[in-house]
């Protein structure tokens, strides 16, 4: 179960690695390299099919450091509808509660964007 261990402006540690770009993680992996179309929103394509194949009671989005990165209402909508809570803090703040929700046993997934 991949946790995540540290995080600074930049980078992030994951089961002992060091990413420095952001990343998705689920309870069995991680994806790297996470790519939006706009980087500092979040709209539905940026992350329907890992949504789809995890299947997350929790959504957790860490915002960046600063918390520039916005949620979009269209993946606003669709979390709702499929009764997915979503939690946005900064990134300093949302490993941690991923983490929290991990040691519970919940299906979360944690969407992180590592610097700004």
């Amino acid at each position: 179960m991949p946790k995540v261990e540290d995080y600074g402006f930049g980078y992030m540690v994951v089961g002992g690695k060091r990413y420095e770009r952001d990343l998705i993680v689920s309870r069995d992996r991680v994806y790297p390299n996470w790519w939006r179309r706009e980087g500092h929103e979040v709209c539905l394509d940026d992350i329907k099919d890992v949504l789809e194949r995890e299947k997350p009671e929790v959504l957790v989005v860490g915002t960046g450091y600063y918390g520039i990165v916005k949620v979009l209402d269209d993946l606003r909508s669709y979390l709702k509808e499929r009764g997915i809570e979503l939690i946005e803090a900064k990134t300093g703040e949302a490993w941690r509660k991923f983490n929290e929700l991990l040691d519970k046993g919940v299906r979360v997934l944690g969407a992180f964007h590592l610097t700004c």
